[in-house]
């Protein structure tokens, strides 16, 4: 249990840390804190708290810096959640100023995150089980590539290209676009592959480029059905100093670029995770510290909003942005299902 001074003396550092990314100094806390103390008091009051755990020594300053212990503790404790109504009113003017597709919505929402946290923001989508097809539109583009759009029952969209290793004639294209629709509307986006393999001998027998077409659309729908997980902001972790050491900058990028891992963080096996009250949790693995909230799409299906930085993030900013974000997303979702 820490003292009230103990308390100050901690919040002050975590806060001072967050925002310059420098060791803090006794000194520099006499001028922060709102009551009068003297360095060595300080001093004193710092080394308790390492031996606590909760702050950690750099090898290049006499300064404290939190340890992951630290920031778990500021989170679970001391946290107060900061979003001013400018910027909720912004958010709110953002989604009005157009009819956007859900699609549209969630990768605004996405942008957004990152841009107004200067970190890196991900938004998984609802997993497909529950979603079923319901309409798949082609346009050829030439003779070697067309476009689909795929539908769900939940006004899900996603446009997939095709680019075909031989001519596939426009009429080939349409007959089999006709052949999935009636074939294959109403089967869960989950189901859609081990269908396609059932009326694989159908198509065989009313396109002349078969092959060519059906491995196009199994490998489409493969995607659909897993792929819904946007990334914006990675550029960001280039301004972090955390992130200065190539050989950790090119760890992070590999992680940011595998999609599979974040539905693994969003189950937090094997990671440290808090739960921040109600919706929201924080992740911490080595530097990195990844803040998720969950939204409800409907009554049975998830999305979730994660802000991917270092430790060292103000999570004050980016718990209130992302509790306030995902409200904003299921009132969207649930006016788009009304």
């Amino acid at each position: 249990m820490l003292t009230g001074r103990q308390t100050c003396i901690f919040k002050a550092i975590v806060d001072e840390f967050t925002r310059t990314a420098e060791p803090v100094g006794s000194k520099r806390l006499m001028d922060l804190l709102d009551f009068r103390c003297s360095s060595a008091t300080i001093r004193n009051e710092m080394a308790a708290l390492e031996e606590l755990g909760l702050l950690e020594k750099t090898h290049t300053s006499s300064g404290r810096i939190p340890s992951s212990k630290g920031y778990r503790f500021y989170v679970e404790n001391l946290m107060e959640k900061q979003l001013d109504e400018g910027v909720k009113n912004s958010l709110q003017n953002v989604f009005r100023e157009r009819h956007y597709s859900m699609d549209e919505i969630v990768k605004k929402s996405c942008d957004i995150l990152s841009q107004m946290t200067s970190l890196t923001s991900i938004v998984l989508g609802p997993d497909s089980e529950y979603q079923t097809l319901q309409h798949i539109q082609l346009f050829p583009l030439n003779e070697r590539s067309a476009v689909a759009v795929f539908i769900t029952d939940h006004g899900h969209t996603e446009n997939k290209t095709f680019y075909f290793p031989t001519d596939v004639s426009v009429e080939d294209i349409k007959t089999c676009c006709n052949l999935l629709n009636d074939k294959l509307m109403g089967t869960a986006i989950n189901e859609v592959v081990d269908k396609l393999q059932e009326i694989k001998p159908l198509l065989a027998s009313h396109v002349a480029r078969h092959e060519v077409l059906f491995e196009a659309f199994v490998n489409a729908f493969m995607k659909f059905a897993t792929n819904h997980v946007y990334c914006s902001g990675q550029a960001n972790m280039l301004y972090q100093p955390e992130f200065a050491d190539i050989e950790k900058l090119k760890e992070l990028m590999k992680m940011l670029e595998d999609s599979s891992l974040f539905r693994q963080i969003a189950n937090h096996e094997g990671n440290l995770c808090i739960e921040i009250g109600g919706e929201n949790e924080l992740i911490q693995m080595d530097d990195v510290a990844v803040v998720s909230s969950r939204f409800k799409v409907n009554s049975k299906e998830e999305g979730e909003l994660m802000i991917v930085g270092p430790t060292r993030m103000q999570y004050s900013k980016v718990v209130a942005l992302m509790e306030y974000m995902s409200k904003v997303l299921e009132d969207l979702y649930r006016e788009g299902n009304g």
